[in-house]
C-alpha cells in the first residue's frame, strides 16, 4: 500500500492534471438542460464514459474526481468506473462534501459533510478511491466574506482533511473564491490571500500533513460583473502573490479550478501562471483540475447523441492536450 506522498506524486506528474467530473445531479442537470440532454442516471453514466474512454486521455490526466453516483456505476465493459480508470493509469478521486448550509445573516454558506465522514471514506476506499475532495464557497461582496465564515469553512475543511489522511486518502482542499460580483482584481487578491491563510492556519493547527495534500484554488480575477478586462500576465502576478504569502512551501502542488472561465481563458491564464511561477522558482507543482473548461465544448458536440461520440471525444482529446501543455507553460494558442 502506497503512502499519501506516493499518491500525491502520481497526481502531480508533469504534463498531467485532474479532471473534475464530480458534478452533483443538480449541477449536471443544468449543463444537460443547456444542450437539451435527457437528465437520467443512464445519460449521466454515458456522458462520463464518453470522457473516461477517450483514447490517450491518460496522456494528460493523472486523476479524475467522481461523484457518489458515478463511483457506483459501471462502464459498458461491465467494469466499475474506478477499475476502468485504473486500467488506463488514472487514479480515482471522490467528492465527499455534501453541499452547503446557510451561515450567519449576510447570505454566506458553509460546507456540510462531516457527519458520518469516516464511514463514507472507508466505503469509498473499497470502491477504489485513492483521493478525495472538499469544496467551500467564499463570496466577495460588500463586507464579505466575514471572518467568521472564513474560519468556520476552514475548520470544517481541516477536519475533513485530517479524516481523509487518517483513512489513507489524499485530500484535495478547495476553498473556492467565487467569480461572481463586481470586485476588482486587487480585491480578489486580498480575499484569496486571506482565505488561503486562514485555511492553512487551521490545517496546521490540527496536525494535517501538508506534504500529503493538494490545494485546489481559484485564480485571482475581477468579478465577472465588474466589466474589468485583465491580461493573463496580470492574473498570474496577482494569483502568485497570494500563493507566495499564504501557501506553505511544504504543500507539494496546487491545481486550479476553472470557476466559470471560458476554455480559452482558463488555458491561457494557467499557461501564464506556470510560466511566471517557473521564472521565480515557485516551490509547488502547478497544474489543473478543471470541470467546465474541459467539458463544455465536448458536451456541446455530444448533445446526448451517441452518433456524436467520436467527434466529441476528439474535442476532448484536444482540450486535454492544450491544458496539459499549459500546465508546463508551453501552450500556444
Amino acid at each position: 500500500m502506497g503512502t499519501l506522498q506516493d499518491t500525491v506524486r502520481a497526481l502531480l506528474i508533469p504534463y498531467k492534471g485532474i479532471l473534475a467530473a464530480d458534478e452533483s445531479d443538480s449541477t449536471c442537470a443544468k449543463r444537460f438542460d443547456k444542450y437539451g440532454i435527457e437528465k437520467t442516471p443512464g445519460m449521466r453514466r454515458a456522458w462520463r464514459e464518453l470522457l473516461f474512454s477517450t483514447p490517450d486521455v491518460s496522456d494528460g490526466l493523472s486523476g479524475i474526481i467522481l461523484y457518489d453516483e458515478t463511483i457506483r456505476q459501471k462502464a459498458s465493459t461491465d467494469e466499475p468506473f474506478a477499475e476502468f480508470l485504473s486500467k488506463r493509469g488514472i487514479l480515482t478521486g471522490i467528492k465527499v462534501d455534501q453541499k452547503t448550509e446557510p451561515f450567519g445573516s449576510a447570505g454566506e454558506e458553509v460546507t456540510k459533510g462531516l457527519a458520518g465522514l469516516p464511514q463514507r471514506l472507508a466505503e469509498y476506499m473499497t470502491l477504489g478511491a485513492k483521493f478525495t475532495k472538499w469544496r467551500a464557497v467564499i463570496r466577495i461582496g460588500t463586507n464579505l466574506p466575514t471572518e467568521e465564515c472564513l474560519l468556520e469553512n476552514a475548520k470544517r475543511m481541516a477536519a475533513y482533511a485530517k479524516a481523509s489522511q487518517t483513512a489513507g486518502l489524499v485530500p484535495i482542499v478547495e476553498p473556492e473564491v467565487l467569480l461572481d460580483g463586481t470586485h476588482t482584481l486587487a480585491r480578489s487578491n486580498t480575499v484569496l490571500t486571506e482565505t488561503l491563510r486562514v485555511t492553512f492556519d487551521e490545517l496546521k493547527k490540527i496536525g494535517v500533513d501538508l506534504s500529503g495534500l493538494i490545494l485546489k484554488s481559484s485564480m485571482a480575477l475581477p468579478g465577472k460583473e465588474s466589466g474589468i478586462a485583465v491580461t493573463p500576465a496580470e492574473v498570474a502576478a496577482a494569483t502568485l502573490r497570494a500563493f507566495t504569502v499564504a501557501v506553505p512551501e511544504e504543500v507539494p502542488g496546487i491545481v486550479f479550478l476553472s470557476g466559470g472561465q471560458s476554455a480559452e481563458e482558463a488555458t491561457e491564464r494557467l499557461n501564464e501562471i506556470v510560466r511566471q511561477a517557473k521564472k521565480t522558482n515557485a516551490p509547488w507543482r502547478i497544474t489543473f483540475s478543471y470541470s467546465r473548461a474541459l467539458q463544455d465544448p465536448v458536451l456541446q458536440a455530444w448533445a446526448g447523441n451517441s452518433e456524436n461520440t467520436l467527434a466529441a471525444q476528439r474535442i476532448f482529446q484536444t482540450r486535454v492536450q492544450e491544458t496539459s501543455a499549459a500546465s508546463e507553460g508551453t501552450y500556444v494558442a
